[in-house]
């Protein structure tokens, strides 16, 4: 810097800092030797306070307004300086502006996901996380605990501890508080009451104030998230039987939009069996039964005779017992208990080949390599020999 630049920097002093960014929090003043003339001029906007450091001491904070720096306006600094004895000439001090605005919009979030005890779950892992706001609400131990000497200190310098920080303390207040896991979503805001009441005083030891803390989201692992969708899914479902016949329906249109090929052919028959036992039943008629002159069996197997006077039928079958339904000529008949299938074994209706299916069976299989049924095909012992 040249002579005329230094005279100039001495004789004609007007301090103020406008802001042209978002995350500065505080700006050093700089001047040539820090040299300040008597009587300069200090502008001090909204949203700022202004903090004169002599010899490495804070000494003077003044906050928003136009001020001659004169003896009546720096009290410390005057007493320092002598002012108070006539001293006039230009003094050497720092001026910091600290910006006292509202920081918004930071980020917290917890690294790793928290250990809670759920009532439901049992032991369950969540990730939760959310913005704050902050702003600096004394500007002299903001300097003294967190500045020092930085001219230029920006809000991510901070930002890190002040996360840190929150995270820490959001993981024993959730961990405290109980609260089911599914429950949760609804009590983001008392969290953030809770947790930004706890930590307040702790901001405060920085000369910062935590405006306001929002949980936007805790979430659960994949997993789990997994099992709450089957969950859901199954409660959506309602009607159980309802639910088969839709499901019917999109196998028997997408068998129709594919039915070339072994796989389009094996949709369309079990789309085809399955739609014909719903529409059987929906009827109130048993399907593929065998009719044999004025005879004609009912779904559990029984045979009657078409005349109500004479009927004979078989005891029902026990409480528990299996019911097995049959494919008989391309369509689902049944569904039968074991006399029942005895039955119509001992008169053709089905064979050792015919396809059977029960509930807990995932497909339809010969009636031979079912375990139950066996016994029906076998062969009885030769009679004895006298």
């Amino acid at each position: 810097m040249g002579l005329f630049d230094k005279l100039f920097g001495e004789f004609v002093d007007i301090i103020e800092w406008i802001d042209d960014t978002s995350d500065t929090m505080v700006y050093r003043f700089e001047r040539y030797g820090n040299e300040i003339k008597y009587g300069a001029k200090l502008t001090v906007r909204e949203g700022q306070a202004a903090v004169f450091v002599n010899e490495g001491e804070v000494a003077d904070v003044l906050g928003p307004g136009m001020y001659e720096l004169e003896t009546r306006n720096l009290p410390v600094l005057s007493t320092v300086l002598n002012w108070d004895h006539g001293f006039s000439s230009p003094f050497k001090a720092e001026v910091y502006f600290v910006n006292t605005k509202r920081f918004v919009d930071l980020k917290w979030g917890t690294k790793n996901p928290l250990m809670l005890r759920d009532a439901e779950f049992g032991a369950a892992r969540v990730r939760a996380f959310g913005t704050y706001g902050v702003r600096v609400t004394d500007p002299l131990v903001f300097i003294r605990e967190i500045v020092g000497t930085d001219g230029n200190f920006q809000v991510d310098e901070i930002s890190d501890q002040l996360r840190n920080l929150i995270t820490s303390r959001f993981s024993s207040a959730v961990g405290a508080a109980g609260i089911p896991v599914l429950d949760m979503a609804a009590n983001y805001e008392q969290l953030g009451d809770v947790i930004g009441k706890r930590i307040g005083p702790e901001f405060g030891e920085y000369g910062l104030e935590l405006t306001k803390l929002l949980v936007e989201n805790i979430s659960v692992p994949p997993s789990v998230e997994e099992a709450l969708d089957k969950r859901t899914s199954a409660g959506m479902v309602g009607n159980l039987d309802k639910y088969m016949t839709y499901q019917t329906g999109v196998a028997l249109e997408a068998g129709a939009t594919n039915s070339s090929g072994a796989a389009g052919a094996g949709i369309g028959m079990g789309a085809g069996l399955a739609m014909g036992h719903q529409m059987a039943n929906s009827m109130g008629q048993p399907q593929g039964q065998p009719q044999q002159g004025n005879q004609h069996w009912h779904n559990d197997g029984r045979r009657v005779d078409a005349n109500p006077a004479s009927a004979k039928s078989l005891p029902p079958p026990l409480p528990g017992g299996k019911r097995y339904h049959v494919a008989v000529d391309g369509e689902a008949s049944g569904p039968y208990s074991l006399e029942g299938l005895q039955q119509q074994l001992g008169n053709g209706s089905i064979t050792p080949k015919s396809l059977v299916w029960t509930s807990g069976m995932e497909d339809w299989v010969e009636a031979s390599e079912v375990a139950d049924l066996s016994g029906l095909f076998r062969a009885p012992p030769p009679l004895p020999r006298g």
